[in-house]
């Protein structure tokens, strides 16, 4: 045997062991559990996103699109902190039931709904559920995976968006078509019983309780700041659709509550990037943030200015659950360990060529197939970063902080959100993008200005491009030197 086969084989074995472990006999019910929570998100964000062009123009909202997503982050804000402090002192278990359900009610009130703020609220609902289960999860992951599998779960969670991916806004697309908008909304709950039925024993029998020692104290200090930024949050964006000078009151009062309620909730530098911890939770919000805020007008700029169907919009986006998934797993290579900062910062300067690649299709010789590729790069970007945000994050934390540190890592993720929809929503709104609500079919671009979705993408490509330089920062300054 050669040196280079005696150096390899050992690696090659060790990787194989890293990819099957969280299949095999101690992590099996758990792995397929937890994966199927994450599998019902995944089907909710690809068919819920592909309806919510056809629900906006029928409940005469479009003018509130920007809402119908960021009312969803807002409420997550507050159920990923009290989720936090629930799962610090008693375990994931209960954070985990109860948000399943609220996302459940969350669905069928959006449905069932007349107008278009109660389809708002119904989102809000489903946020808050989404808030206590994205939490819940990690501390599953904290509690019951050893380090060296971490990076596997997390990929296996990216990999669970594959076939919603692509099955996902397909099926939406035919559904809001043949039957309605609304059984997109009605149908999806009727998955949560997956969840309940394999997710549930699994986590009681490995990582429900307390942790070990003494449990965290709850602290109501962080729950009143949880309050605080979702309605300094939800002030903010009102502002921002508002559009006038009396929308400057709420503004202030928005950004008085959400200012000091986010230094609160974040670890000390997060928003000066601060080395470690602080950069790794500034860089998931500008990841998501930038991302999530210009995909969610890709179907409607799809829609609208090129006249495509439902279906074939939400289809654009399809192959993107692969290439994430693909970019979870090629994180999650033990070889490539050591060279997590350069893959993060990659990721992130595809993200940005992606979103700055899509608005091209508002030119009419350019091909729509455009923002399929542009989009399978963008994912493959995200799926390197986000997935390493959270190997990272975790690796940071002591056990007892797992909650709390998980909590500030998805509130980055949610405020960023909320802040780049309202944002993007403001500039959508002020240039002439809710004239789109009066036009259909393919004569649609003649009903709005297309120069209202290029404020949407440049902004968040003038994120994205924040977030390669902030990559050079994940490591602590204890680990950094050589």
């Amino acid at each position: 045997m050669t040196t280079t086969e005696r150096d390899t084989a050992p690696s090659v074995l060790r990787e194989a062991e890293h990819t099957s472990g969280v299949l095999r006999r101690p992590y099996r019910a758990l792995s397929i559990g937890i994966v199927s929570v994450v599998l019902l998100i995944a089907f909710e964000a690809t068919a819920v996103g592909t309806a919510m062009p056809v629900a906006a123009r029928e409940l005469d909202g479009v003018a509130l699109y920007a809402f119908a997503f960021s009312g969803y982050f807002t409420t997550s804000l507050f159920g990923m902190v009290l989720s936090g402090q629930w799962a610090d002192r008693q375990g994931p278990l209960g954070p985990l039931t109860a948000g399943i359900g609220a996302f459940a009610a969350g669905l069928l009130l959006s449905g069932t709904a007349g107008a278009m703020w109660l389809f708002v609220l119904g989102r809000a609902v489903q946020g808050l559920g989404g808030g206590l289960v994205i939490v819940a999860l990690y501390v599953v992951v904290s509690r019951a995976y050893p380090e060296r599998l971490r990076p596997a779960i997390m990929a296996a969670f990216a990999a669970s968006w594959i076939v919603p991916s692509i099955v996902g806004p397909l099926a939406s697309g035919t559904v809001t078509e043949q039957l309605g908008w609304r059984w997109v909304f009605l149908g999806i709950p009727a998955l949560v019983v997956i969840p309940l039925a394999l997710a549930l024993p699994a986590i009681r029998r490995t990582a429900a309780g307390p942790p070990d020692g003494a449990p965290a104290a709850f602290d109501p200090r962080r729950i009143r700041l949880a309050l605080g930024i979702s309605g300094g949050a939800a002030l903010l964006q009102y502002a921002g659709q508002d559009l006038s000078v009396w929308s400057l009151l709420p503004g202030l009062a928005g950004a008085a509550l959400l200012v000091p309620s986010a230094l609160g909730l974040l670890p000390r530098g997060t928003f000066r990037a601060g080395r470690g911890l602080p950069a790794v939770v500034l860089l998931r919000g500008i990841a998501a943030g930038s991302f999530i805020a210009a995909e969610s007008f890709v179907p409607l700029m799809l829609v609208t200015q090129r006249g495509l169907s439902p279906t074939m919009a939400g289809f654009s986006l399809a192959v993107g659950g692969a290439t994430w998934a693909l970019g979870s797993w090629v994180q999650s290579r033990p070889r490539l360990e050591p060279h997590r900062e350069p893959l993060v910062r990659l990721g992130m300067l595809l993200v940005a060529l992606a979103i700055a690649t899509a608005p091209t299709v508002l030119i009419d010789a350019v091909p729509v197939w455009i923002v399929a590729v542009a989009w399978a790069w963008g994912c493959f970007g995200m799926g390197l970063t986000i997935s390493s945000t959270s190997v990272l994050l975790l690796k940071l934390s002591a056990p007892s902080e797992a909650g709390t540190n998980s909590a500030a890592l998805q509130i980055s993720d949610g405020l960023s959100n909320i802040l780049l929809l309202a944002t993007g929503g403001a500039a959508f709104a002020a240039l002439g993008g809710g004239a789109v609500g009066s036009a259909h079919g393919a004569g649609a671009a003649t009903g709005a200005n297309p120069g209202a979705f290029v404020a949407v993408f440049a902004l968040s490509v003038a994120v994205a491009l924040v977030g390669v330089l902030v990559a050079g920062r994940l490591r602590s300054s204890a680990t950094h030197a050589p």
